[in-house]
């Protein structure tokens, strides 16, 4: 019996190569890093104004020049601009990244929190799984705790 090839919708595993859902998961994890900076980005400015380079290497555990890097695909990718002797600032298009990725953590915390996981661990648990669920499966997630309500 062969691999199935693609038929129908994202999230529908039976119907996905595993070189797809390899593909999937190696794109999230490109992504992961995006959404993660744009997020925390998104906060500083909240909360400080701005965000500086060495403020964001602080919060997320890297080294200068690692930020430094991670900000320069997030300027080459449309998501931020920097300002000298200023901070890093997200465009519109970043700012829709963080929200997205802050709604869909809600979601996926929601979610442990009502099948049973604490919610310390479901907050942990969830800045990893947020970045590799599908549209498909939050739309399920959702469907699952309005029932619930």
């Amino acid at each position: 019996m062969g691999a199935k090839t693609t038929k129908g919708a994202e999230g529908d595993a039976g119907n996905v190569v595993p070189a797809q859902r390899f593909g999937r998961a190696r794109s999230a994890r490109s992504s992961a890093m995006l959404e993660d900076y744009t997020e925390l980005i998104s906060d500083l400015q909240a909360g400080e104004g701005e965000a500086r380079t060495t403020d964001i290497a602080r919060a997320l555990g890297v080294t200068h020049p690692t930020a430094n890097k991670a900000i320069a695909r997030l300027k080459r990718e449309g998501l931020a601009t920097a300002k000298p002797y200023r901070g890093i600032f997200l465009t519109e298009a970043g700012q829709a990244m963080a929200e997205r990725c802050r709604a869909r953590h809600r979601t996926v915390v929601k979610l442990l929190v009502a099948v049973g996981v604490p919610p310390d661990a479901a907050e942990i648990d969830a800045e990893g799984m947020e970045h590799h669920v599908s549209q498909v499966t939050l739309d399920a997630f959702e469907a699952f705790l309005e029932a619930k309500s």
